[in-house]
């Protein structure tokens, strides 16, 4: 198999077959550096792993979260047929067509107000089904399902990479703006009561860091992009 090449200063390592998100996060522990994309090309499934080492607070640098699905509708836009809708949801999932087809997950090492020592953000995107009975779950998809036969999953992380890398360079550049509006325009089902991250409350609306507002018992509460910190089992 072709071995995916990646921009400068980022370095490829097959996980064969393990958990690309538990790998790079124990690389970052054992002193990594930044740039390390582990990643595992299953026929059924793309699974990567991408270990970043910010230089600002981890409650600023949470936005790489919203950052890599960004990232991924722009890699995807590139080599998708047109028709094909790409929308996010705040907590990292995943939508192509309207069904959930993956998730980002966010995982770190640090204090809120502090740097962190590093920040791993994975991506899980099903390629096929696992059955053909899709029809028992329309809220559930796969990429190939939806008309993206043609794009290869080298391709894809390859360009997943780019476009994320991108991203934060602007991010860091000119501040959170530009992430905001395009990141509010591919945002998956976003109105009325909404549950997220154990919450369940009216959606207000985003703040400038792309933390969520919601009115839970009369209340304005925020939801910053911390709340989807996890680590993999």
């Amino acid at each position: 198999m072709t071995e995916p090449q990646f921009p400068p200063l980022f370095t490829g390592q097959a996980a064969h077959g393990d958990d690309p998100f538990r790998l790079a996060c124990a690389a970052a522990d054992a002193g990594c550096d930044a740039g390390l994309v582990v990643y595992d090309l299953a026929p059924d499934i793309l699974r990567a792993a991408i270990v970043f080492a910010p230089d600002v607070p981890l409650g600023q640098v949470a936005a790489i979260l919203p950052i890599c699905g960004v990232g991924f509708q722009n890699a995807l836009g590139v080599l998708a047929p047109p028709e094909v809708g790409v929308h996010l949801g705040w907590n990292g999932d995943l939508f192509v067509n309207g069904g959930r087809c993956g998730a980002l997950r966010m995982a770190a090492k640090g204090q809120l107000n502090d740097e962190p020592d590093w920040v791993v953000v994975s991506l899980s995107l099903t390629l096929w089904p696992a059955d053909d009975e899709t029809g028992q779950t329309p809220d559930v998809t796969s990429l190939y399902a939806e008309g993206c036969a043609e794009v290869g999953a080298i391709e894809l992380l390859e360009a997943w990479v780019r476009h994320a890398l991108v991203g934060i360079n602007t991010w860091a550049d000119d501040g959170p703006a530009q992430l905001h509006r395009e990141w509010a325009g591919l945002a998956h089902d976003l109105s009325g009561e909404i549950t997220v991250a154990g919450h369940t409350g009216t959606y207000i609306g985003l703040d400038e860091n792309l933390g969520l507002l919601l009115k839970v018992a009369g209340k304005t509460v925020l939801l910053p992009l911390t709340e989807n910190l996890t680590r993999p089992l």
